[in-house]
């Protein structure tokens, strides 16, 4: 076999004595091999959003994993001798479908077994002697795993029935148009926005035009955002507003995006919705999506996540995550104790910091991202006398940023350092011939920098918890059976294995797809994975992760 077929290391504790080079021809029965066999093994890859679709279509699952793209983002910043990353660890492009195990790959896609071993070793040098080893090799094994549950929910899909999409979306906007025209409900709305601006021609998809109209019938605007227009007295806001959703929800969730990302039912079950998760795509360590939009599922569209025959979804929903991540972070017991009994916000109150959960909320989330104006104002002098530890916490790391310098997560994702344009903006400032424009200028970017660097830890750590809390779902329900007792084996290709399975994330939401008769012990997996992620990042420190579980037969259920 050619080496370029064998960029895959099986055993790394012992990488120093070689490896094995397989062929994709013969890989799927050699890696189903292995971890049947009990051994723990920790599959190395280059890139999992590459190399794990290909198992997948094969019908093979992997326990773990070492990703080294994601890995090698994360110690290029968390350590103090960064290496630059081979060509082979570029980002792979999206892919919509899984290529095939047997697809050909070019010599540059998949590099020498040799260079995998070395990256591998690099990775391994760094980990150990960065500050924190046993916090990092946390947050590497986390986001590996994230990456294999990514590509598993692509390949499993949520659950999405096509007939009940189109009914929504017959309900809100009309018959589906013939191409190149509006929904008849649209088309209604866009004649009487016309005829109320006295504008016969005007295009309401057209911001510039539509502005233009707007401010020729006397609205005082200075953009066509809901907010701007939603307190305006005029006849035309109330059935602008409402083509502004309704174009929303066509343009986001309409039929061309239902064709798109919805693939047709098979045997008896729903289509699937099969989008692109990016692990660590936000620089915080969030997910992104490349397509489809799953972070931004409207709840107008929920109602065609619908459950298999004989499966329902058990979704969970952890509570004000951020601040108790902050908690754990700063040891600030009296804010951990706020939220030990479920609704933090409501712990505020009944503490006596703040007198309504609002206003609770409005001061915690300025604490977290930096606000000031208004109200914030008043709240957050109370909230630092009240929990010194943690709001220290936050306005360090804002220092820390306004300064230039960078920040890390609780398990030690760093910060990206300020660009050579902040530098010289900052320089300038000092300078002898400086202006009051040059020192304003300076001084906003550095608060803008201070506000990105306090939430990135709070934000970076809630993202670590909850890859935690996925990483030990995923890993529980792999431990369920795959079929009721006496059925005969699920077939290749069936979601899951048969087995309950994760099929939705949205930062501090997961959805599982499981048997009913199996849905009270998902339940239990689910909160106890929770407990266990709060465990992990901050051992004995008594903060708790708290969750709203409902089990629905559809998505729009669970907030009943």
């Amino acid at each position: 076999m050619p080496t370029r077929a064998g960029a895959l290391v099986t055993d790394p504790t012992a990488v120093a004595g070689g490896g094995q080079l397989i062929g994709w021809d013969d890989l799927a029965p050699w890696v189903r091999t292995r971890e049947s066999s009990g051994d723990g093994v920790r599959w190395v890859w280059p890139d999992t959003a590459s190399f794990y679709p290909r198992l997948l279509a094969a019908g093979v699952r992997v326990e773990r994993c070492h990703d080294l793209r994601l890995c090698h983002a994360i110690l290029q910043l968390a350590t103090s001798d960064p290496w630059p990353a081979p060509a082979w660890l570029a980002p792979p492009p999206a892919q919509s479908a899984a290529p095939s195990l047997l697809d050909d790959l070019t010599p540059d896609e998949t590099p020498a077994l040799s260079e995998v071993v070395a990256e591998y070793e690099r990775q391994l040098s760094a980990l150990t002697t960065s500050s924190a080893p046993s916090r990092l090799r946390l947050l590497l094994a986390a986001e590996s795993a994230g990456a294999l549950i990514a590509a598993e929910m692509h390949a499993d899909g949520l659950p999405w029935d096509r007939d009940r999409h189109d009914a929504v979306l017959t309900a809100e906007l009309g018959p589906r148009p013939a191409p190149g025209l509006r929904p008849a409900r649209l088309e209604q709305l866009a004649a009487q926005v016309r005829e109320l601006l006295a504008s016969p021609g005007l295009n309401p998809d057209s911001q510039a035009a539509l502005l233009k109209a707007l401010r020729n019938a006397g609205l005082d605007l200075q953009s066509t955002a809901k907010w701007e227009l939603r307190d305006k007295p005029h006849p035309v806001v109330a059935p602008l507003l409402e083509y502004k959703r309704l174009a929303r929800l066509l343009s986001a969730n309409g039929w061309t995006w239902l064709d798109t990302w919805v693939t047709p039912g098979v045997d008896g079950r729903p289509g699937r919705f099969r989008t692109d998760y990016v692990p660590g795509g936000v620089v915080t360590g969030r997910w992104a999506t490349s397509g489809g939009g799953a972070l931004q599922i409207p709840k107008a569209v929920r109602a065609a996540v619908v459950a298999d025959p004989g499966w329902v979804l058990v979704v969970a929903d952890a509570a004000q995550v951020e601040p108790r991540a902050l908690a754990g972070m700063a040891a600030d017991e009296a804010l951990a104790s706020a939220g030990r009994d479920g609704d933090l916000y409501a712990g505020l109150v009944a503490s006596g910091v703040v007198d309504t959960r609002d206003r609770a909320k409005v001061g915690m989330l300025s604490a977290l991202y930096g606000g000031t104006a208004g109200e914030a104002g008043a709240i957050l002098p109370r909230l630092r006398r009240a929990y010194p530890r943690a709001t220290g916490l936050v306005d360090r790391a804002a220092q820390v940023g306004e300064s230039g310098g960078t920040v890390r997560t609780w398990l030690g994702r760093t910060s990206p350092p300020p660009g050579p344009s902040w530098r010289q903006v900052q320089g300038r400032a000092g300078e002898s011939d400086a202006v009051q424009t040059d020192e304003r200028r300076a001084r906003s970017q550095a608060r803008d920098r201070g506000r990105f660097t306090r939430n990135f830890v709070v934000q970076g750590t809630a993202a670590e918890w909850a890859l935690c809390w996925m990483a030990e779902t995923r890993r529980r329900l792999r431990e369920l059976p795959p079929v009721t007792p006496g059925e005969p084996a699920p077939p290749v290709g069936q979601p899951g294995e048969g087995r309950p399975h994760l099929v939705f994330f949205l930062h501090d939401e997961i959805v599982v797809h499981a048997p009913e008769h199996l849905a009270g012990q998902v339940v239990d997996i689910v909160r106890e994975s929770a407990r266990s992620a709060g465990r992990l990042l901050f051992g004995t420190f008594p903060i708790t992760f708290p969750l709203h579980v409902a089990t629905v037969t559809s998505y729009d259920r669970a907030d009943a």
